[in-house]
């Protein structure tokens, strides 16, 4: 922290982003926001018993009484924290932490973090997996307006999808909700659409920085949502969205809405890991129904089966939800996030190094080269002398 502190550079564009207040906490939650990846639980226990600042002291070296004891307390493991270094060591770097915070200021985005008027405090439902900053484009305020419905379904929609999102969205956003969504093709971008054109409040949840449109063809549309509504994300500017970023910002979702509705979703479809979430934190769940032969809708119908989803079909069905506590639910299949997020840093071509590849991912070496050594045998990936590459899907297969 003393290292960020005594950057004058760095300090320079804490104070451009926050330019009334004292930057130490937002520093050090920013430098948070670099070294670890989304949903860090480790880090959150760490922030959330110490404060940003002194967490990020231990993080890098230092020591408190009490600290493994803490950790143990939370169900992390005397390990956690030997461990946890290991990954976040790799990025420990104040020249990103000036970027991003460079970066945010050049693209015009706010920075966050609890405490701030525009903080949405159902978020901290989330617990030691809470975001420890969010940076926004657009209006802030609508992370704390209510009511807020979180509308997800599948990137490959069908026409009757995209038909139901629109009319849902585009009904509760004309009433005074907010759209919250992801941003991406299908049902997301179609409630985004509807939610605009009745001149609704809709919230865009990017899984990389904001200074990132993703994906590329809905530049025009995220440029749209920044303008009229909000942009937002946990990584900082000049993050890229990976596949286990995707999986963690549909926490934020999850957690944002005061209802999620699954409009339409395959038997996989990532929407399925945002009613995990949303049922997880107790939050209302629906789910709108398709053909019974529409394998589109399948996903749905496992929903209403398994999780106990309430059916949706209107706008009105929508606002019951609001009144209704979560019933029982299944929990979605166990996914190792580790997993993801190393074959995420890998490449089908080039080959690359272990320490690279714990930076990439931000897991500690060694779970690195256990993970290598499981996917090796498993047919995932090679490794020769110039370093490790993932094998194509259909080899692998």
């Amino acid at each position: 922290m003393e290292m960020l502190l005594g950057d004058a550079e760095v300090v320079a564009a804490a104070r451009r982003l926050r330019p009334d207040e004292d930057v130490t906490d937002a520093l050090a939650r920013v430098a948070w926001s670099v070294v670890a990846e989304p949903g860090d639980a480790v880090a959150g226990t760490l922030i959330g018993e110490l404060g940003a600042a002194d967490a990020l002291g231990i993080a890098f070296g230092g020591s408190r009484q009490g600290t493994f004891a803490l950790l143990d307390a939370a169900g992390s493991g005397s390990r956690a924290l030997s461990e946890a270094r290991k990954r976040w060591r790799p990025r420990a770097d104040p020249r990103a932490v000036r970027d991003a915070l460079r970066s945010a200021h050049d693209v015009g985005a706010a920075l966050l973090i609890p405490g701030d008027a525009c903080w949405p405090h159902s978020l901290d439902d989330l617990g030691a997996n809470a975001p420890t900053v969010l940076w926004v484009r657009g209006r802030a305020e609508l992370l704390v307006a209510e009511p807020r419905a979180s509308l997800v379904g599948a990137r490959a929609s069908s026409g009757y999808g995209e038909h139901v999102a629109a009319e849902l969205a585009g009904d509760l956003a004309a009433t005074g909700t907010v759209i919250v969504s992801g941003g991406a093709y299908g049902i997301d971008g179609a409630a985004h659409r509807a939610a605009l054109g009745v001149s609704g409040a809709t919230v865009a949840f990017l899984a990389g920085g904001v200074d990132r449109a993703y994906p590329a063809g809905h530049q025009s549309l995220i440029r749209q949502i920044s303008a009229e509504g909000a942009v937002v994300s946990e990584p900082p500017c000049g993050a890229a969205p990976t596949k286990w970023r995707f999986l963690a910002r549909n926490r934020l979702i999850a957690a944002l809405g005061h209802a999620t509705v699954v409009i339409e979703a395959g038997w996989r479809s990532g929407s399925l890991n945002t009613a995990g979430h949303a049922a997880a934190l107790g939050r209302p769940l629906g789910a709108v129904p398709g053909p019974v032969t529409s394998a589109a809708s399948a996903g749905c119908h496992r929903l209403l089966r398994e999780y106990d989803a309430q059916c949706v079909t209107s706008a009105q069905e929508v606002r019951e939800l609001w009144g209704m506590g979560a019933g029982s639910s299944s929990s979605a299949r166990p996914v190792d996030p580790d997993r993801i997020r190393l074959l995420d840093a890998m490449s089908t071509r080039a080959r690359t190094s272990v320490d690279e590849l714990a930076r990439r991912s931000g897991l500690g070496p060694d779970r690195v080269r256990a993970l290598l050594g499981l996917l090796e045998l498993e047919g995932e990936v090679q490794r020769d002398d110039g370093g490790w590459r993932r094998i194509p899907a259909a080899r692998g297969a």
